[in-house]
């Protein structure tokens, strides 16, 4: 295959997206991971650490949220792949910010300039639909997808040892070597064919895209129920470091902490992909529905466990249907937006997750300041529960 073709390629692209795609979710984990760690470095002390992992995590979502709209409406006026490089440049940014040692704010900021990333993966996809074969759309966008869940998982399994040995600095440094590498992969490595037509202010675009949303009663039915399908998922995440430290009594906790999230990702990389075969087989909307019903039977096994043996194989097994339904949510959602404005709608595609991860922990720290850490998971299956009701009233075909 000449370089040329490779690049028009669709499995070359979706190759390049999934790489992307995991170095950045794998610097996500990271940092999701480990900031409870890091925090007491910083001044914060062992009382607080929780409130300040959920607050640092909900600020950065908020801020990444409010510039989502822009995110679409430049790909449309102008080009994708600027705006896609744009998300990991702001990685390097952060990772300047953080490397400020031993200031707490500083820090705060450097994760809020890690959340003006968001966008990119709606691009990837949108970019996806117009080059892959319709009969393969629910598996591309399940290995897309299951390999950034897999990166989340994979990041604290080689950052673990990383912190563990030397420091959270020296764990920075090494994100950044990689995502400069990736900057130039992207930039030099697919032709992006697509050149916006529209002339409209980008501003009126961005608030034309809101009204899109809010206007749409499908796409409205949609978002709301990932939102709160997914938001058990990411409240359980925000707290997964703290419950694998209440099991782990020995010492080295990183580590720990990594295996753990090892694990699930290997699990995650298995069944996701298999998801999304099966959703092109069956029906994206059927898949989807099946596996949220799954999901609420299997919410509450981790709180059962008696060590990290036993919690690691239910958070395996659950992160396993969690990602493969994950993955088939984005073929819903892209099926569900107009042709025309799917690069738009898809912009907004993991908005669901940002805003999950803003609710999830405002919910569940009132609920583990009562009851304990392990009360994330019941409390993730009463918010799956009440997802599957959402999904039974959208037009999506089950």
């Amino acid at each position: 295959m000449s370089t040329r073709s490779s690049r028009s390629s669709w499995i070359w692209l979706l190759v390049l997206f999934s790489v992307a795609g995991a170095v950045e979710s794998a610097f996500f984990g990271q940092i999701a991971s480990f900031t409870p760690l890091y925090l007491p470095q910083l001044g914060i002390s062992s009382e607080q650490v929780d409130d300040w992992t959920a607050g640092i995590m909900a600020a950065a979502n908020v801020v990444g949220i409010l510039f989502l709209p822009f995110w679409g409406a430049l790909s449309d006026r102008y080009s994708r792949k600027p705006v896609i490089v744009r998300s990991f440049v702001a990685h390097l940014v952060a990772i300047g910010f953080m490397l400020v040692t031993g200031n707490i704010w500083m820090f705060v900021i450097g994760r809020t300039v890690m959340n003006l990333s968001l966008g990119n993966s709606g691009l990837m996809m949108t970019t996806l639909v117009e080059r892959a074969p319709a009969e393969r759309l629910g598996l591309s966008f399940a290995i897309l997808n299951g390999t950034s869940t897999v990166g989340v998982f994979l990041g604290p399994l080689f950052g673990g040892p990383i912190l563990d040995r030397w420091s959270f600095e020296v764990l920075l440094l090494i994100n950044g070597v990689l995502l400069l590498s990736l900057i130039g992969a992207l930039i030099f490595g697919y032709r992006d064919n697509f050149k916006g037509t529209d002339n409209e202010p980008v501003m009126r675009m961005a608030l034309d895209s809101l009204r899109i949303l809010i206007g749409s009663r499908q796409l409205r039915f949609l978002f709301l129920s990932f939102l709160v399908l997914f938001c058990g998922w990411m409240l359980t995440r925000t707290y997964i470091s703290l419950v694998v430290m209440s099991l782990y009594k020995g010492p080295m906790p990183g580590s720990a902490i990594g295996n753990v999230a090892a694990a699930a990702g290997a699990a995650a990389l298995i069944l996701g992909p298999l998801g999304g075969a099966l959703s092109d087989r069956w029906g994206h909307g059927r898949v989807l529905f099946v596996g949220a019903v799954l999901q609420v039977l299997l919410w509450p096994l981790p709180a059962l466990a008696w060590d990290i043996a036993s919690f690691t194989i239910a958070w395996v097994v659950l992160n396993a249907v969690v990602s493969a339904v994950f993955a088939v949510s984005f073929a819903v959602l892209s099926s569900a937006a107009p042709e025309k404005i799917r690069g738009r709608v898809m912009s907004f595609a993991y908005l669901p997750i940002n805003l999950a991860l803003i609710a999830g922990p405002l919910l569940a720290a009132p609920v583990v300041n009562h009851f304990g850490v392990m009360a994330v998971f019941p409390l993730s299956a009463v918010l799956t529960l009440m997802s599957v009701g959402l999904l039974a009233r959208t037009r999506v075909q089950f």
